[in-house]
């Protein structure tokens, strides 16, 4: 089996993958073979868990971590072959590979760093893609097809572009909803910091509710207004998949997003996907 993990800014998620061909990668493809069609994981996931990330946190508290979340679901430490990583905290990538190295005995295959990801990335310095979102593209477009937008909300919501041919055509940026609750309380005197949630009116009646309001609302009138903008450039014809920790929350309020394209765990998908094409 093999364990996927992405380490994001407010989050890590873990995977664990089930498939016939999971197992440690030993020399990695340099080879640049370019998705062309859709096509699905040979693995299927068995289990998923997100957990708060902690920049100082060390390899033998996130390693313990790991192995109770591994104990409480039945699965066994032996049972894993592999193990994949997708970082956009670079002071903790060495930490998960230390981690790796020492609680699974196994080398890491760390995205951006081992092997090779087939798919043409037109972004001007391709090196300042983050590994989820690139991650996050060739999970879409090997499931789906192009063109296509992935919406991810996360600490920052990103809008990733792939094109009919399978290429990363680049994508927009804003910060994330939680992020802008934070800066709106760090930066007032009087405003509070709320949780995000969907608020039963529009027009909010007490702060409180004015504030998740505007960032409910406000977020979902901002999707929709870039992601008409993209299909403008993309094609009409383009398929939006949403992921992230807030897209159960957000995006079945889009007008753009169906709820059959909603998944949390895409960038977890992607990340086996590139393993498994690594391994061919």
């Amino acid at each position: 089996m093999l364990l996927a993990i992405d380490i994001g800014n407010t989050n890590i998620t873990l995977g664990i993958f089930k498939g016939p061909a999971l197992k440690e990668l030993s020399k990695p493809s340099r080879a640049a073979r370019i998705f062309t069609s859709p096509a699905k994981s040979q693995s299927s996931l068995v289990k998923s868990w997100r957990i708060n990330t902690h920049p100082r946190g060390t390899a033998d508290e996130y390693g313990t971590k790991a192995l109770d979340l591994l104990h409480y679901s039945a699965l066994e430490r032996a049972s894993i072959t592999a193990v994949a990583i997708a970082s956009v905290v670079p002071t903790l990538t060495g930490v998960f590979k230390d981690l790796t190295e020492k609680y699974f005995g196994l080398k890491p295959f760390v995205i951006g760093e081992t092997g090779s990801i087939s798919m043409i990335n037109l972004y001007d310095n391709p090196k300042e893609v983050g590994a989820d979102r690139i991650v996050n593209a060739a999970a879409a477009f090997k499931r789906f097809g192009g063109p296509c937008i992935v919406v991810d909300f996360g600490t920052a919501a990103t809008f990733d572009c792939i094109t009919k041919r399978g290429e990363y055509a680049g994508g927009i940026i804003v910060p994330g909803p939680n992020l802008a609750a934070e800066s709106l309380s760090l930066h007032t005197a009087k405003l509070p910091k709320v949780s995000l949630s969907k608020p039963d009116r529009l027009i909010g009646k007490n702060t409180v509710g004015s504030i998740q309001s505007g960032l409910y609302y406000g977020y979902v009138a901002l999707v929709d207004g870039l992601i008409e903008k993209i299909k403008k450039e993309l094609g009409l014809a383009t398929k939006i998949i949403a992921t992230g920790g807030l897209a159960s929350l957000i995006a079945p309020d889009s007008r753009y997003i169906d709820k059959d394209k909603i998944f949390p765990d895409l960038t977890l998908e992607g990340i086996c996907l590139i393993y498994e094409d690594n391994l061919k």
